[in-house]
C-alpha cells in the first residue's frame, strides 16, 4: 500500500541511484531525481522528443507478480526519465524495463487491464514487480486494496498506440451514448 501520512517526510527529492534510506531501510522516494540529469550528450531529459515507432519494443516480455501503486505524495516529483510524476497519468515504475516502453497490466481478479508507459524505477519493496500510478491502479480496480496480483505483457510502440487509440475511441463512444 502507498505510504501513509505518518510515513511521509518532507525535504528535497532524492536521486534514483543511490537513494538514501530512512531509518526503516526503505527508500524515501521512488525515482525522484534532481531534474538536472541528462543523457550522455548533456541533453536534459525533460526536453526529450515524444515517443515514436522507433521506441523500445518489449513485446517479448511477460511477468506475473504483485503490483502496488503510488499517488499523492509523489505527485509532481521527478521520475527516473526526468519528467514530473502525474498520479492521473497512465504510467508505472519497473526495475528493469526500458524507460519509455509500454506494457499491458491485467488484474486477473477483475479481468480489467490498462496500458501504461514505464517512466520510473521501482518498486523498492521486496516481492513487488511494478508500481502503478493511481490512475492505472484505479483502471484495473486495485486502488482500494493497495496491492494486487497482476500479469504484465510487454508491447511494441505500435501495439501500444493501437490499444491506446482503441481505448480512447471506446471511451468517447460510451460517453456520447449517455
Amino acid at each position: 500500500m502507498p505510504p501513509g501520512p505518518a510515513e511521509q517526510t518532507g525535504g528535497a527529492s532524492l536521486p534514483t541511484k543511490g537513494a538514501r534510506l530512512a531509518g526503516t531501510g526503505a527508500p524515501q522516494a521512488y525515482g525522484s531525481g534532481t531534474g538536472t540529469s541528462g543523457d550522455a550528450n548533456g541533453t536534459l531529459l525533460a526536453n526529450a522528443e515524444p515517443l515514436s515507432d522507433k521506441g523500445p519494443d518489449v513485446s517479448d516480455f511477460h511477468q506475473t507478480g504483485r503490483a502496488s501503486w503510488y499517488g499523492r505524495f509523489f505527485h509532481g516529483r521527478r521520475t527516473a526519465n526526468g519528467e514530473r510524476y502525474d498520479m492521473h497519468a497512465l504510467t508505472a515504475a519497473h526495475k528493469t524495463l526500458p524507460l519509455g516502453s509500454y506494457v499491458r497490466v491485467t488484474n486477473p481478479d477483475t479481468s480489467r487491464s490498462v496500458v501504461v508507459r514505464i517512466n520510473d524505477r521501482g518498486p523498492y519493496v521486496r516481492s513487488r514487480v511494478i508500481d502503478l500510478s493511481y490512475a492505472a491502479a484505479k483502471a484495473i480496480g486495485m486502488q482500494h486494496l493497495g496491492t494486487a496480483r497482476v500479469k504484465i505483457e510487454g508491447l511494441s510502440q505500435q501495439q501500444a498506440k493501437t490499444e491506446i487509440n482503441e481505448t480512447l475511441a471506446s471511451n468517447s463512444n460510451s460517453s456520447s451514448d449517455k
